[in-house]
């Protein structure tokens, strides 16, 4: 029997994406497309893996975009990379339609079944969502620098173990590691904040 090796060839470095978010954020349409072109398909396989309906997961990936394009000029260059930046908006766009879609379908089965409760406090909702996601960049700041590019990178950049170790030039134990060292001591800090 004919052992055979498949060679997966290594993903394609990453383009410089900062050059074309600055023009974005000056209203160049040609460089929103390249963008567009480079991060809409990931912006939508991370929207996609937490809605789970693909009609609503194309809608919040184009929500996604147009924010992107519409909020170009709020990107910091020094704070990192471009990629992570909008899957970051994708995953919190995607989390708050999978609120609201639970709140909606709450909502009905209270009507439904005669209940007269209040519905909840959305400002204390947005509130506390907001200081969760201070929480959750504040413990990402304790994460040392080779932790947080793993994170960023497997959670916010949708990579596999493999891709991550990859793309990091690392061994894949040591990824591994990482992550999971990473995983605790993000856990260890929400659960002190809370």
């Amino acid at each position: 029997m004919n052992n055979v090796v498949h060679l997966s060839r290594a993903p394609d470095p990453e383009p410089d994406l900062k050059p074309l978010i600055a023009r974005v954020a000056k209203g160049d349409q040609d460089a929103y497309a390249q963008l567009y072109d480079a991060l809409a398909g990931r912006a939508y396989s991370l929207v996609r893996r937490v809605l789970r309906d693909e009609a609503q997961s194309e809608e919040v990936t184009q929500e996604v975009m147009l924010d992107v394009w519409r909020n170009a000029a709020r990107y910091e260059p020094g704070r990192g990379e471009v990629a992570p930046w909008v899957l970051t908006i994708a995953h919190r766009r995607a989390v708050d339609r999978v609120r609201h879609c639970r709140a909606v379908a709450e909502r009905d089965h209270k009507v439904a079944a005669g209940s007269q409760e209040t519905s909840f406090d959305t400002v204390a909702e947005e509130v506390e969502a907001s200081l969760e996601h201070q929480q959750v960049r504040h413990c990402l700041r304790q994460l040392t620098f080779l932790q947080r590019q793993s994170v960023l990178l497997a959670y916010y950049g949708g990579l596999t173990y493999r891709e991550v170790s990859t793309r990091l030039d690392a061994p894949l134990s040591t990824v591994k590691t990482r992550l999971r060292d990473a995983l605790i001591r993000l856990r260890d800090c929400m659960g002190a904040g809370s």
